[in-house]
C-alpha cells in the first residue's frame, strides 16, 4: 500500500495535539459554553426575524441612526457564518455601500462618527477577496480626522463623539479604537495612544492615568470601573460624594479596548477593570443601569470576555462562570416568539427597537462560541 506523503507529517502533528487534548479533557475545557445545537437553533429563529424585518432596500431601521442598525446586523451575521451571498446579507452591504460619502465616512446626516465605525466592523467581517480594503482605508481616514485635537491637559484629548464637533464619550471612543485596529491601523498609530488616554480618563483609577477630580471622589464600589464619559458637570451619572458612578457596559467596552491595543494584562487599568468585573458580573442586567441599554451590554461583554481568554471566569466570591454559556442561557431566555429581541420600554438607547437589540443579541451570540 501507498504511503501518503503527508502521512507521516499529519500524524507529527497529532501527537503534537495529543497532549493538548488530554489536558483539556482532564480540566474540563471540552465542556465549555453551549450546546452548538442549541446556538444555531436559536440563531436559526434570529436569521428569520431579520429577514422579515429588512427593508425593501436592504436597510434595517434607517431612520433611527443612519445605515448604523443595518451594519450591526451584517456584523453580526457575517460573525455568525452567514455567507455574503445570501440575499440578506447581500442586499444589506449593497445598502451600506450607497452611504459612503466623498470624505470617506459611512453616514446619512448624523452620528457620522459611531455609523462610520460600525460600517467598518461590518465591511471588515464581510471582506472577502479584499473587496472592501479601499472602503476601509477611506473610512478609518475620515475616522482619524473626527478625533478631539486639544492639548493633553484637555480631558477632551484624543475622544470621539458622535461627530467633530460633540462632546467626546467611552461610547464612541471605544467603538472607534475596535473600527481603526480592524481597518488595519497600527496598535501603536498615534490616533490609537491618544484615544487611549481619554479612555483612561473615565476610568474611576486616580492616579498616572486619570488626572480627573471625579476619580478621587470614587467610591470603593466603583474603583477600577469606568463611567460614560469625564465631564462631571454634564454627567447623569454623578455620585453623592461628587464621583462619577461606575457602569457595566462602559467597563467591559474600557477593558474590550484596552485588551484589543495591546494593553498588558499587567497594566493596572486592566487589573483594575477586572478587579471591578469580578466584583459586579452579572448577565441579569446592565451594573449600574439596569436594563437600560441591555443588548449594548451583552455584546460589550461577550467581546471583553473572549478578548481576556479564561474559559471560566472566577467572580470575587471564588465561583467560576461559564461565561460562554451564561451568556447564551441570557440571550435565549429573552428572545421573542418571532426570533428577534426587544428591550420593551427602554427607548433611551433605542433598544426598543428589535432591529438594534436583535442586531446586538446575534453580534453577541457570536461571542458564546469556542
Amino acid at each position: 500500500m501507498r504511503r501518503h506523503p503527508n502521512g507521516r507529517r499529519a500524524l507529527f502533528l497529532a501527537t503534537l495535539a495529543l497532549p493538548l487534548m488530554l489536558s483539556q479533557v482532564r480540566s474540563g475545557q471540552t465542556d465549555l459554553g453551549p450546546n452548538p445545537k442549541d446556538v444555531q437553533e436559536t440563531l436559526d429563529k434570529a436569521i428569520a426575524f431579520l429577514k422579515s424585518s429588512q427593508r425593501e432596500d436592504g436597510s434595517f431601521s434607517p431612520k433611527i441612526a443612519g445605515p448604523g442598525i443595518t451594519a450591526v446586523v451584517v456584523a453580526a451575521l457575517a460573525r455568525n457564518g452567514v455567507s455574503t451571498r445570501e440575499p440578506v446579507m447581500a442586499k444589506a452591504l449593497d445598502y451600506l455601500e450607497k452611504q459612503v460619502n466623498k470624505d470617506g465616512g459611512i453616514y446619512n446626516k448624523v452620528l457620522a462618527n459611531y455609523t462610520t465605525s460600525v460600517a467598518i466592523m461590518a465591511f471588515k467581517e464581510a471582506n472577502e477577496g479584499g473587496k472592501y480594503d479601499g472602503i476601509l482605508k477611506s473610512a478609518s481616514k475620515f475616522l482619524k480626522s473626527l478625533q478631539q485635537d486639544q492639548e493633553e491637559s484637555d480631558p477632551k484629548h484624543g475622544g470621539f463623539g458622535y461627530d467633530k464637533k460633540s462632546r467626546p464619550d467611552l461610547s464612541n471612543t471605544g467603538f472607534t479604537v475596535e473600527a481603526l485596529l480592524a481597518a488595519g491601523l497600527a496598535k501603536d498609530d498615534p490616533a490609537v495612544q491618544k484615544a487611549l488616554k481619554f479612555i483612561s480618563r473615565c476610568q474611576n483609577l486616580p492616579g498616572e492615568t486619570n488626572d480627573q477630580p471625579f476619580a478621587k471622589k470614587a467610591s470603593k464600589d466603583d474603583e477600577g470601573g469606568f463611567t460614560y464619559h469625564p465631564f462631571l458637570d454634564k454627567s447623569d451619572y454623578k455620585t453623592p460624594d461628587g464621583g462619577l458612578r461606575s457602569l457595566g457596559g462602559m467597563t467591559y467596552g474600557g477593558l474590550k479596548s484596552f485588551l484589543y491595543a495591546g494593553v498588558s494584562k499587567e497594566d493596572p487599568r486592566v487589573k483594575a477593570a477586572v478587579s471591578w468585573i469580578r466584583n459586579h458580573y452579572t448577565l441579569a442586567e446592565n451594573p449600574g443601569m439596569g436594563k437600560a441599554g441591555l443588548y449594548y451590554y451583552y455584546h460589550t461583554f461577550g467581546k471583553a470576555m473572549e478578548a481576556w481568554g479564561e474559559g471560566r471566569f472566577t467572580t470575587a466570591d471564588g465561583k467560576k462562570h461559564d461565561w460562554r454559556r451564561e451568556l447564551f442561557e441570557a440571550l435565549k431566555s429573552r428572545q421573542d416568539a418571532n426570533g428577534g429581541w426587544r428591550n420593551t420600554g427602554e427607548k433611551t438607547f433605542a433598544e426598543d427597537n428589535p432591529d438594534l437589540a436583535t442586531g446586538f443579541a446575534v453580534l453577541s451570540l457570536s461571542y458564546t462560541k469556542r
